[in-house]
């Protein structure tokens, strides 16, 4: 069965800009989710969308409506206008019972799109570093690289944290308790860390967890 017009206008976009999900694409947009859904249905590609997608990228509109012609018009759009370099540092962050690896020697970069990261959080506070260890299983596995927002300090329940405590740094879901403060791994193995009083002042937490990157082996 052939792709329908809209199905092939996903494709193309999907391709060109890396565009990974509907949702990215909708925040690409500056619309709902719901109006691409709306969109499929009638098969239909607004014009609205159609310049969106020139300003953003500066592909062709011909091309992204109907795949005819050269993908990009507008010369002015560079790889630096697009992507962001994110360091990725020598720290690693322990899934287990914590890690004293702690040199922020930059030891590379990475390129991500600065419209999606500008989603998630602040792009110019980010940092990107290896994990160890089992105690964040599955969510986590030992040897992913995890993209961490250093402006994102305020704990939602539930939410993954890069957390420092003394000379130890680690990876754990964070809740905040009456007096207490509470590190939970997913990974039943591994019992929760309570840190109550004093003990809550040599904590630190180093920024949010906002992607996971894992390489097949």
């Amino acid at each position: 069965m052939s792709d329908t017009r809209f199905e092939s206008f996903l494709k193309r976009v999907f391709e060109a800009t890396g565009i990974t999900s509907q949702t990215e694409l909708a925040s690409v947009l500056k619309i709902n989710r719901s109006a691409i859904t709306q969109a499929r249905k009638k098969n239909s590609i607004p014009d609205k969308w159609i310049l969106q997608l020139y300003k953003t990228f500066g592909l062709n509109p011909d091309w992204v409506e109907t795949g005819s012609g050269p993908t990009f018009i507008k010369k002015s759009v560079s790889n630096d206008s697009i992507f962001k370099n994110i360091p990725k540092v020598n720290a690693r962050l322990s899934a287990g019972s914590g890690s004293f690896e702690v040199g922020s020697e930059v030891e590379g970069y990475y390129a991500f799109r600065k419209d999606w990261l500008t989603t998630k959080g602040n792009r110019n506070k980010m940092v990107l570093m290896d994990i160890f260890g089992n105690s964040m299983e599955p969510e986590m596995k030992d040897g992913d690289t995890i993209l961490i927002d250093e402006s994102q300090k305020d704990i939602l329940a539930g939410a993954i944290y890069a957390v420092g405590i003394d000379d130890t740094i680690m990876v754990k879901r964070v809740e905040k308790h009456p007096n207490k403060l509470v590190l939970l791994s997913d990974n039943k193995d591994y019992s929760p860390i309570y840190l109550q009083g004093n003990e809550i002042n040599s904590v630190r937490i180093i920024g949010k967890v906002i992607w996971i990157s894992r390489e097949l082996r």
